[in-house]
């Protein structure tokens, strides 16, 4: 039923509780488990009054994305099988696209459960992803318990 689990991260505190549930999904059936984090190109920072060029945002991301990836393919169990990737993108898109372009059979993807202005101002990426992914997503709250 599930082959290729999609595991996506950018390295927040509480992804061992996503992870948890990528390894139960991928011991139950066989399944690779695929870690991704996101490098979002979308330089919030970038003007002459901040002082950070889109090549520092880069470089910084790219930074965030491995760290994310090492830990998150941490959390998991060695008896998965693994595979990791870091994509360039708009995170919400990138993630859609991986799905797609990859074969993705299920996402399991954390939440902060953002609520009220910090919900509106950041948005939820897990739930764009489950408004439009064409496959099942499960979403595990984060927490740094």
């Amino acid at each position: 039923m599930y082959d290729d689990i999609l595991l996506p991260t950018d390295g927040s505190d509480g992804i061992a509780q996503a992870a948890t549930h990528a390894e139960a999904i991928a011991q139950r059936f066989d399944a690779t488990v695929h870690v991704l984090s996101v490098v979002d190109t979308r330089n919030r920072f970038e003007s002459p009054a901040s002082g950070l060029s889109s090549e520092a945002w880069k470089e910084a991301e790219g930074e965030r994305a491995d760290h994310a990836i090492e830990t998150t393919v941490a959390a998991l169990g060695d008896g998965v099988a693994v595979e990791t990737d870091v994509i360039e993108g708009v995170p919400k898109t990138a993630i859609l696209e991986y799905v797609d372009e990859e074969g993705m059979d299920i996402v399991v993807m954390g939440t902060h459960g953002r609520t009220g202005l910090d919900h509106y101002l950041i948005g939820s990426v897990a739930e764009k992803v489950v408004r439009r992914s064409p496959v099942p997503v499960v979403t595990v709250r984060l927490t740094d318990d």
